[in-house]
């Protein structure tokens, strides 16, 4: 019997203990979802849409950062390609001034060489006039002398013909 009197006075007492918590209940969850529910919900949504604006901006920033890496690379590849073509300039250049600068010694060489020739042929000649002159002044003292006499420009001519075309002779012998 103790058993009945629970079931029934908790039937009575708790159906309206059951009706005012469950009408607590609907004014707490109105409550709730008017001053808590809507402003936590609206933060939710605004912290989902800046993530989803982060990540959309970090995805952009990535492909930036790859489009400038990849620019970068092409660049430095031309920049390597650049200077291997400086430098191949440069070597042909340079491969081109010392040939000029050979040829020019050669020609300068060739030139002094055949002015030296020139000059030598010449300091002979001049030197063998002089022989010539001398060897004449002397012949005509040498001559004087043997003679005991002048002698007279006719004479003299011959005598310095006849002794040049001995020297002639003797020079084309050596």
């Amino acid at each position: 019997m103790l058993s009945h009197f629970v079931i029934g006075a908790a039937s009575g007492l708790y159906v309206g203990d059951l009706l005012f918590y469950a009408i607590s209940f609907i004014i707490l969850v109105a409550l709730v979802k008017h001053f808590a529910w809507g402003p936590v919900t609206k933060m939710m949504d605004q912290r989902a849409d800046k993530i989803s604006g982060d990540l959309d901006y970090a995805e952009k920033s990535r492909n930036e950062a790859s489009e400038l890496a990849a620019k970068r690379q092409a660049e430095l590849d031309k920049s390597q390609t650049e200077a291997t073509t400086i430098v191949t300039t440069a070597r042909q250049n340079g491969e081109k001034q010392r040939q000029t600068i050979i040829d020019q010694a050669q020609s300068d060489v060739t030139t002094l060489k055949a002015n030296a020739q020139k000059d030598i042929v010449q300091e002979r000649a001049d030197a063998l006039k002089s022989a010539q002159n001398d060897v004449a002044a002397l012949s005509i003292e040498i001559a004087s002398k043997i003679i005991q006499k002048e002698l007279n420009a006719t004479d003299q001519k011959a005598l310095i013909d006849s002794y040049i075309e001995g020297l002639g002779k003797q020079n084309g012998a050596r």
